[in-house]
């Protein structure tokens, strides 16, 4: 089962950054990051074209295991808002000219894919189900 997306507006980023925060720019390593405490990672994407926080995100999750927070800042716009979820994020800001309403919908769309994705087996992996076999 895919992880909940939660979105925030952009005035909602919280400023206080504690010692369990990690803020890796989108050229970062993310292998080389110590991740020693840390809870949640801020992944940057400058601009909307610039998809190397998403890489970024799956080394996390898939080749690292981090389990806590990946928040998603910069031009974020709900466009993206599926794939962010699929590749591991658990928190998107917004930019300030998108809407969160829209945004919700949006992650609504598509109730499960056929495809895998960072949290879950591609569905034609999955066993077969009784009636399917009989």
């Amino acid at each position: 089962m895919t992880q909940a997306l939660q979105l925030l507006a952009s005035t909602d980023l919280p400023t206080d950054v504690d010692a369990g925060t990690l803020a890796l720019t989108n050229d970062a390593d993310p292998v080389q990051a110590d991740l020693t405490g840390i809870h949640t990672v801020v992944l940057h994407f400058p601009a909307f074209s610039d998809g190397r926080a998403f890489s970024q995100a799956f080394l996390l999750r898939r080749r690292l295991g981090f389990t806590g927070h990946l928040c998603a800042t910069g031009d974020v716009l709900i466009d993206q808002l599926q794939q962010m979820q699929r590749s591991g994020f658990s928190q998107a800001v917004l930019r300030a000219d998108q809407s969160l309403a829209q945004g919700e919908r949006q992650l609504a769309r598509y109730p499960a894919f056929y495809q895998g994705d960072v949290q879950s087996a591609p569905r034609f992996a999955a066993p077969a189900s009784n009636a399917l076999t009989s």
